[in-house]
Parts: C-alpha cells; structure tokens; sequence
C-alpha cells in the first residue's frame, strides 16, 4: 500500500485548519503550528500512560468537568494541538465536539515523547498559556521514573508558572482536588 505524499506538501501560504478538516481519517496524529503541518507517532508507552491518566483523572472528576484524551484544540487558523488528555468543560463536552476551542478547556496535559521534547516542553505550554488554557501537566519519563509537573497560569503575564513536581503523588487541588498515585498512571513497563 502506497501513500499519495502529494497531499501532504504545504498549500501556498502554509498550512490552515480548513486544510486539515479536508485531511483523511487515517490515524495519524496532525498539529499545526503556525502553518506548519507537524505530524508524530506515539509509542506505546506514551498511549498507556495517557489511558491512565484519563482514568485515573475521571475517576475524580466532579460534574461540571469532563475528561477525555487526544481530541484537537483548535487555537487559532494557524495552530492546533491534540494534548495527550485534556479536561474541558462539561458543558462542551455535552455537544460531543470533534475539536475544542481553548476557552473550553481547563487543563491540557503532554506526555513528553523524545521525538516532540521541544514542542512538549516549551513550545505547547507557551501557546496553551497563550491561548487562556487555566492549568498545564507535563509527564516525563526520568531516570527515578515518571515525574508531573503541574503548572497553573498567571494572568497578568500569560504564562504558567509551576506548581508542583510531583514523584510519589500528583496531590493538587486545581482544577479539580486530586490525589494521583504516580504507579497509577505506570504502565507495567517502563
């Protein structure tokens, strides 16, 4: 089976969100960022994680929130991401929405993949913050094992600030109270 690359040079101008709704459903994770079509394989270390994490997190979600994972974040014509999980309104979540807009979200979290490092861990929370996303989690995977950083953003300057590195327990109280064993959201190899 062969794949038409033809479809996957940029348009002139760059590339647009009204581009990527034209793109076939065919698996594969596309971002755009500032018409840039940035497109990343995630391993399965990476999914389990995230499966867990939505678990483990919907677990304690209350009403008024919904958890889900790798659903688009529609920033602008010129920027969208698929965060790993993402808590949003309950009430956007009721429209069964295919994509969110930023205003609808309340915590995007990113599981740092080796091949995305840079955009995982400077460029996306820029941009989340950017866009008004309330709260941030970044997992990592080091040498003691999986870490989260939490982070929270200040208003006044538009960008997060962190508020917790969290190896045993992810214990928080935003945006929801959570209380996150670290070895529930372990896969079983890691």
């Amino acid at each position: 089976m062969t794949t038409d690359r033809s479809s996957f040079r940029p348009p002139p101008g760059g590339w647009t969100t009204d581009h990527l709704d034209l793109l076939p459903e065919d698996g594969h994770r596309r971002e755009l960022l500032d018409g840039v079509l940035l497109m990343s394989l995630r391993g399965r270390t990476h999914q389990s994680i995230a499966a867990l994490l939505m678990v483990a997190l919907d677990e304690d979600c209350p009403d008024g929130y919904d958890v889900t994972q790798g659903v688009e974040v529609r920033i602008d014509r010129a920027r969208s991401f698929i965060p790993d999980v993402l808590v949003t309104t309950a009430t956007a979540a009721a429209r069964e929405p295919s994509r969110y807009e930023p205003h609808e979200v309340v915590l995007a979290v990113e599981i740092v993949s080796p091949s995305t490092r840079s955009i995982d861990r400077v460029l996306k929370p820029a941009l989340y913050a950017q866009a008004g996303i309330p709260f941030h989690w970044r997992i990592e995977i080091e040498d003691e094992g999986i870490v989260v950083y939490t982070y929270k953003i200040d208003p006044a300057h538009g960008v997060y600030t962190e508020t917790g590195r969290w190896t045993k327990f992810v214990d928080t109280g935003e945006p929801f109270p959570v209380n996150l064993p670290i070895s529930r959201i372990t896969p079983r190899r890691v």
